[in-house]
């Protein structure tokens, strides 16, 4: 994936914002620490791929709800009953937590189901995920 540099990262961060397995942390951290690469371009395009693909969760959840019941829906019934439980009871703030492994992609669709301000979800999604990225990169710089 290093090969691939910013493209590969991007696609990789989006990716990792939905329910395919992928880690973005590992791709952000081998270019953080290969030569040639700008750290803080390096971020953006981290960050604004994983939230383009938290997007996607919440459009799916805003638009696409009616399909909860079949078998190939990305959320089964339990994990969407504890997002929205979680984002009941936290809120709009819940939103800088969408990075978190396996609660975020649920508690991000909660939000589209909710109806949570589009702009408000984008700044507070944005927020966490570059606050991570900024720790993962710089992390990373250090330890090559």
């Amino acid at each position: 994936m290093v090969d691939s540099g910013y493209l590969g990262l991007f696609a990789t961060a989006l990716l990792a914002a939905t329910l395919i397995p992928v880690s973005s942390e590992v791709v952000l951290g081998a270019l953080a620490g290969a030569e040639g690469f700008n750290i803080w371009l390096l971020i953006l395009v981290a960050t604004t791929g994983n939230t383009l693909g938290s997007v996607i969760n919440w459009l799916l959840g805003r638009y696409c709800l009616h399909w909860r019941n079949r078998r190939w829906f990305p959320f089964k019934g339990e994990t969407l009953d504890r997002a929205t439980d979680r984002f009941n009871k936290y809120g709009a703030w819940s939103m800088l937590f969408a990075w978190v492994p396996i609660v975020g992609d649920p508690l991000t669709f909660a939000a589209g189901v909710l109806g949570m301000k589009f702009r408000l979800f984008v700044i507070l999604v944005g927020i966490g995920k570059a606050t991570r990225y900024i720790a993962v990169a710089f992390l990373a710089q250090q330890l090559t």
